[in-house]
């Protein structure tokens, strides 16, 4: 192996299998109102029986939070039929068993298999798993461990009942953080986390040495603002899957908090409670025209505020922190709620509006001008349905849908329930634009012709329909079944995972897809891309198990919740 090939093998196998055959009480009731009432998940957690093992942490899941209070669906009696009944038979290569009334799909042993595959080991521990193991294609930065790519892999095994390659992943990661950074003589903020690391390994001296890239290696020479954000989510699920705080609690834990924070939450010239961003910062991480306030970011940026805001502790300026989190919580909800949502009754009202309005009662407060507004958006737009668009800046709305951002705010909450029902909505009236054949689209529509060669300088990979310029990305599957279990619609992440099954393991677990309907493996896709691997199996998983929601989702804070006083669409 050459080296600068990662060190990637497979888990032993000696690693005991869960083989037991369960009956699974039902976790939820339907109430007076037709809508599921998931309080036995308040009331009595639901207690994993993992096996122990020899590398393992030592504390077994003892704590599940608590399911979102809204959850609730015009469709509920059809949702859940069938999930909690006993296992028939466990799957092969997966320590934990699938509970189902049905034979387990060939596609899950599939998974597990090529996820175990990708682990990246570090001195002997696993600390990550590998980009993609496609040998086909050059390695470019594939064969590195990406900190956003981790996170459904983690999630996997959280749920799988085996937290300790997260935990190793989280402290590993953080010492990456304490490194200084530096991009031509500019030395970037101490609390910026790696977009990716790799492991070298020296077959001659038997030692491995760590590698990471703060974007001085990446295509554009951009920072990975969502790297501290998703670290500070998986620090939360870390924590409420397993009930262990003394990984939160630890100095360095705390401190790394506080850096990220510090970066996000300074002061300066912006007269917006949000992010300001260069393009390329996030998953869509090449020219795409999102600089500026793009959605991603922002429901990235509420959600790891909330999280953090648990995970302090009030010592070592922890509760200066804390206020300040409070402070910006309240504005940003407010500020993404009422300007970057979209319904039919707020799209009428930008077609109307005057432009030039200067006072403190301007209604058009960006000074956007009707024109402006896309021909593509007012056939796209259904009578019942909404979503956050994709940015808003002085005089700039991008009316585009971008799934990462919607799913996270259904999540964080920063959607009020009526928001998140209404999302669910356009999914479904939108079904074949937004899933097709092979969910999911990572943006729609796609942007062509002249508007392309501006926007992304004739990038070859964002072409139309094809990678982040309205592709459709199958690790997206975990985020819209997290959303679709909150909003009480499992029915719709069934239907999108049924459609996958068809194709992934078949198609060699692509990173992406290509056309309208999401047809066409991706023409510069990655086989074997573990994202896709690892957003299925979480997917599977959860909607197997709703408890497990918990991990990676919040509950809605009445504090900070504004007042809107506009019409909605789902009062139409």
């Amino acid at each position: 192996m050459p080296k600068d090939m990662l060190s990637v093998s497979t888990l032993p196998s000696e690693i005991p299998q869960e083989t037991s055959t369960k009956t699974a009480e039902p976790l939820y009731t339907l109430n007076d109102n037709g809508a599921f009432d998931f309080s036995k998940l308040l009331e009595k957690p639901r207690p994993l029986n993992i096996e122990r093992q020899r590398s393992f942490d030592e504390r077994s899941l003892s704590e599940l939070s608590a399911m979102s209070p809204h959850l609730h669906s015009r469709n509920a009696d059809t949702h859940f039929e069938g999930m909690f009944s006993p296992c028939r038979r466990s799957v092969s290569d997966t320590p934990r068993s699938f509970h189902a009334s049905f034979e387990p799909h060939p596609t899950i042993a599939d998974a597990w298999d090529t996820l175990r595959r990708s682990l990246v080991y570090f001195r002997g521990k696993p600390v990550g798993t590998i980009a993609a193991m496609d040998h086909t294609e050059e390695l470019l930065n594939y064969n590195q461990v990406f900190v956003r790519d981790f996170i459904p892999s983690a999630l996997a095994f959280l749920i799988n009942g085996e937290p300790e390659i997260v935990k190793n992943f989280l402290l590993k990661t953080l010492r990456l953080q304490a490194w200084e950074k530096q991009i031509d003589r500019f030395t970037l903020g101490e609390g910026v986390m790696p977009a990716s690391f790799k492991v070298l390994h020296d077959p001659v001296r038997n030692t491995d040495t760590m590698i990471a890239d703060f974007g001085e290696s990446a295509i554009g020479r951009v920072a990975p603002v969502d790297s501290g954000f998703w670290w500070i989510i998986l620090l939360r699920a870390y924590t409420k899957s397993t009930g262990d705080h003394s990984l939160a609690d630890m100095p360095d834990c705390q401190r790394g908090m506080r850096l990220i924070l510090t970066l996000c939450l300074s002061e300066g010239f912006d007269t917006f409670p949000t992010l300001l961003c260069a393009d390329g910062c996030c998953m869509v991480d090449r020219r795409m025209g999102i600089y500026g306030y793009p959605i991603e970011i922002q429901a990235l940026f509420f959600m790891a505020l909330r999280c953090a805001r648990q995970l302090l502790k009030p010592e070592a300026g922890g509760k200066e922190f804390i206020e300040r989190i409070d402070k910006r919580l309240h504005a940003l909800s407010y500020h993404m709620r009422s300007y970057f949502w979209l319904d039919f009754q707020q799209l009428n009202d930008i077609y109307r509006y005057k432009t030039e309005e200067y006072s403190h009662t301007a209604v058009n407060k960006f000074n956007v001008i009707p024109d402006s507004l896309p021909d593509w958006v007012f056939d796209f737009m259904p009578m019942r349905g909404g979503y956050f668009i994709g940015n808003v800046s002085p005089a700039r709305m991008d009316f585009r849908w971008f799934c990462v951002g919607n799913c996270v705010a259904i999540l964080s909450c920063l959607a009020t329930p009526e928001q998140s029902l209404a999302i669910m909505d356009l999914i479904e009236e939108r079904w074949d634009e937004l899933v097709g054949e092979m969910p999911l689209k990572v943006s729609y529509p796609a942007i062509e012709n002249h508007e392309w060669r501006i926007v992304t300088g004739c990038d070859p990979k964002n072409t139309r329909w094809s990678y982040h310029n309205g592709g459709s990305w199958p690790v997206l599957l975990w985020l819209l079944t997290a959303a679709c279990i909150k909003t009480g619609r499992p029915h719709i992440a069934k239907r999108a995972i049924e459609l996958a099954e068809r194709r992934l393991s078949k198609d060699g677990w692509p990173e992406y897809y290509d056309g309208k309907l999401g047809r066409y493996i991706g023409k510069q896709a990655r086989k074997f891309q573990t994202w896709s691997v690892a957003g299925y199996l979480v997917a599977k998983m959860m909607l197997e198990d709703p408890s497990h929601l918990g991990m990676i989702s919040l509950e809605e804070d009445k504090k900070i919740k504004p007042p809107l006083t506009r019409s909605h669409s789902w009062t139409c």
